[in-house]
């Protein structure tokens, strides 16, 4: 048995529909809502089969099938530039520090202050994998596919990217940090508000939430015990985007208060380290556990292998693996270790 990351198409409609409606809501990028999912599949085939190599404002989506039975098992999305279409707000946390004479005293302050910093950045998100699932390291496979994806087609995507995790959800789906913070503002519940973000996008953040930064200290503890918290479910996510070169710069999302982290693109490390080669030998026994991708924008297929490199930008990989990606020699295949 075999999982295969490949290009999402109409006929994936359904089975989004159902992960979207496990995820236990705060997950922007999988509405549960089917005109919406439609709607993502169909921007994401335009994308797909957009001829240029030029940087654009794209929409990519992939499931991870069971190449045995046929299944869809997980999805995974990449924005190629964020806030073309709609602003991409987030919240900045930042300190402002102010002395006084009389009370000897030097005070500072953290501050939550709405921006639009990360504007023009790529985005890898939507990343759900099927409860029944979670193991065998298929949710690495989903995230790092997506790396490979971009080193595949560099010129489509930005020189910053970025990942935005769930922040931290309640045991009746509510959201503290909203609560605390927005909430007070725009008189709708955490899921109302995340839903409604999901359908239309954000544009009613910046016509109803108050321009002025927020003071960290006057938000209740519930609030601010949370900023910057992803959900426990995405904390592995976190350390496998450390593990690539993302960092928390401080950015957290202005719904749910989770963390926003940032890389440099060509520096990411599953980026960096992707490397081209082709086919000569499709029959390796024992070689290097990797992640091995092929095909052009639609076509592109990724899934667990073995590999070995050779001279001249050669490589071998085992039977199993060249059968589910469909190439043979002298086909190009890029790899990364695992």
């Amino acid at each position: 048995m075999t999982y295969v990351i490949r290009a999402a198409s109409g006929g994936d409609l359904q089975a989004l529909y159902e992960m979207a409606k496990s995820t236990g809501g705060g997950f922007t990028n999988l509405p549960p809502d089917r005109q919406a999912l439609a709607a993502k599949l169909e921007r994401s085939a335009a994308a797909f089969a957009r001829a240029d190599d030029e940087l654009g404002d794209d929409l990519f989506v992939f499931v991870l099938e069971n190449d045995t039975t046929g299944e869809v098992r997980g999805t995974c999305q990449i924005f190629s530039q964020v806030g073309q279409q709609l602003p991409f707000y987030s919240y900045r946390l930042n300190a402002q520090t102010q002395h006084s004479k009389e009370l000897e005293r030097t005070v500072r302050a953290e501050l939550l202050s709405l921006c639009t910093d990360l504007e023009g950045s790529s985005e890898v998100g939507g990343l759900f994998l099927h409860p029944g699932e979670r193991s065998g390291g298929r949710g690495m496979l989903l995230a790092r596919s997506r790396y490979l994806f971009i080193a595949m087609h560099r010129m489509r995507f930005a020189e910053r990217i970025l990942a935005e995790l769930r922040g931290i959800i309640d045991e009746r789906g509510g959201s503290p940090f909203w609560d605390g913070v927005a909430g007070r503002f725009f008189g709708m519940t955490f899921q109302d508000a995340d839903y409604f973000n999901a359908i239309n996008g954000n544009q009613f953040i910046a016509d109803l939430m108050p321009k002025h930064p927020v003071y960290v200290a006057m938000l209740d503890d519930d609030a601010r015990e949370v900023i910057g918290l992803p959900h426990p479910s995405g904390r592995a996510a976190m350390k496998m985007l450390e593990a690539e070169g993302f960092r928390h710069e401080g950015y957290v999302d202005i719904f749910d208060g989770g963390p926003t982290m940032t890389a440099r693109t060509s520096e990411v490390r599953s980026i960096a380290e992707a490397r081209p080669g082709r086919v000569a030998a499709t029959n390796l026994d024992i070689g290097e556990r990797a992640i091995l991708a092929t095909g052009h924008l639609a076509s592109f297929r990724a899934c667990y292998g073995m590999r070995e490199l050779g001279d001249g930008g050669a490589i071998a990989i085992d039977e199993h693996t060249a059968r589910a990606l469909g190439v043979g020699e002298g086909d190009e295949v890029w790899s990364v270790a695992r």
